[in-house]
């Protein structure tokens, strides 16, 4: 999981900061409109690109998990490790098979980055004024809002890609991402996509830390925030 979320973290924050750049939208000069959509594509076109780059590890660390769960119920392992996950899906799916969720994956993240770092930067100079402009807490606040609202909007997506990880190696698959949907609202409902979504609201403390920290380091390094 580590291996996996830092250098995610990394890409996301590096790739964001230089697209939104490219599109250089100004708030005054384009209006506050098209300087939002602006905030929400550059966070989404980052979500997707550093996703290119990490997919295969949260592929693993899924696998990983879901066996170690299995473990638990009495079931034998199936990996030993991620080297394992990789070798075995390789030799039984390809490299196909390591990206497997890889479309509701992408739409996914690109909802997700685009409303977090969209919403956060677009609110964060409409309410963080004045005594709330370089404050940590306030900051922290609203970072945790978004990364609640991104997470639960895109949450049914996540379903999806966590369940077409899990066919690789499997004799049943799913033909595509519209049809593992379907399948999981017919046969389970679907209060089913959002199964595990409350503890986003936990877990969202992280991104929220990260963002708001992300903020402080700017401010102690160049002496200023980056808009």
């Amino acid at each position: 999981h580590v291996i996996r979320y830092f250098p995610t973290q990394a890409l996301n924050f590096a790739f964001k900061d230089k697209i939104k750049a490219m599109f250089g939208f100004n708030k005054e000069r384009d209006g506050y409109t098209k300087w939002f959509m602006g905030n929400v594509a550059s966070g989404g076109c980052a979500g997707a690109l550093s996703l290119l780059f990490v997919y295969s590890l949260d592929y693993a660390r899924t696998r990983l998990a879901a066996d170690a769960k299995s473990i638990k119920s009495g079931a034998p392992r199936k990996f030993n490790g991620i080297l394992d996950v990789y070798k075995k899906t390789l030799f039984t799916d390809g490299v196909l098979g390591l990206y497997r969720g890889f479309l509701p994956s992408v739409v996914g993240i690109m909802v997700y980055r685009g409303l977090y770092f969209g919403l956060y930067d677009s609110l964060k100079p409409v309410l963080l004024t004045g005594s709330f402009e370089n404050a940590f807490l306030p900051s922290f606040l609203l970072g945790w809002a978004v990364t609640i609202s991104a997470s639960t909007t895109s949450y049914p997506l996540d379903t999806v890609r966590r369940r077409m990880m899990m066919t690789s190696g499997q004799a049943v698959k799913y033909k595509g991402a519209i049809d593992c949907f379907q399948q999981i609202v017919s046969q389970e409902g679907v209060y089913s996509l959002f199964k595990g979504c409350g503890a986003n609201i936990f877990r969202g403390v992280a991104a929220a830390g990260v963002i708001s920290l992300y903020d402080q380091l700017q401010l102690l390094l160049f002496g200023r925030k980056f808009k």
